[in-house]
């Protein structure tokens, strides 16, 4: 394959760079800004499809945030590949504070208390409900009856806050990078578009001279 690392990175080394990216994060910053920039699309086309990605980095959909972002990309008519790295807003620096100001705001809207909500500790939840999915595949090919109370304390208390609560901040986060990359994209493309033809006007001034200066006709002189 093209993007194929000839050599494959250690786990330890993959997992140290997904939480700080080699060179850091103004560096990876940098060059997601380069690319974006240089995608072959319209201006609006690419702050829409940054817009859809970083929405989709609000919601607990983890595992399907490309497939999501690619969907509502196409939705809004945005830049698909812009969306892609819009999801990058979601990292692992980024994640914990997401999560916590989704589901706080989402059991605020859908009218609860947090703490009467959550009778069991934040990783007692999650252990519950993997617990209750690793059982219930198992009972797919044996007699065991499924197991349910773990993953419905789990979609009750995180899920459904986290998705109903991601998405205003998801949107208000979207619309700020919109705001932003739109003029940014348009600059850019403005600048370069000027550039080309500032090298096209100088070729062909020095295409031109050698046109007059060139052997007459056949049938001249």
């Amino acid at each position: 394959m093209v993007f194929k690392r000839r050599n494959k990175r250690p786990f330890l080394q993959a997992l140290r760079e997904a939480v700080w990216p080699r060179g850091g994060w103004t560096r990876a910053f940098h060059y997601i800004r380069h690319r974006l920039n240089r995608l072959p699309d319209r201006p609006e086309r690419i702050a829409r499809g940054i817009f859809a990605g970083v929405l989709i980095s609000f919601t607990p959909l983890f595992g399907f945030h490309l497939g999501g972002a690619v969907a509502l990309a196409w939705l809004v008519r945005g830049n698909i590949i812009a969306a892609l790295f819009g999801t990058l807003l979601g990292n692992p620096l980024t994640f914990p504070l997401i999560a916590l100001i989704s589901i706080k705001l989402g059991h605020w809207i859908l009218g609860r208390h947090l703490a009467q909500v959550r009778t069991e500790g934040l990783f007692e939840t999650f252990a519950h409900a993997f617990h209750d999915l690793r059982h219930n595949l198992f009972a797919l090919f044996t007699h065991e009856p499924t197991q349910w109370h773990g993953l419905a304390n789990f979609f009750d208390g995180i899920f459904l806050p986290y998705l109903v609560g991601g998405l205003l901040p998801g949107i208000a986060a979207g619309l700020v990078c919109y705001f932003i990359a739109l003029p940014i994209v348009t600059a850019y493309q403005n600048r370069r578009r000027t550039r080309l033809k500032e090298r096209l006007t100088k070729i062909r001034a020095k295409i031109s001279p050698r046109r007059k200066d060139g052997p007459p006709p056949p049938g001249e002189g």
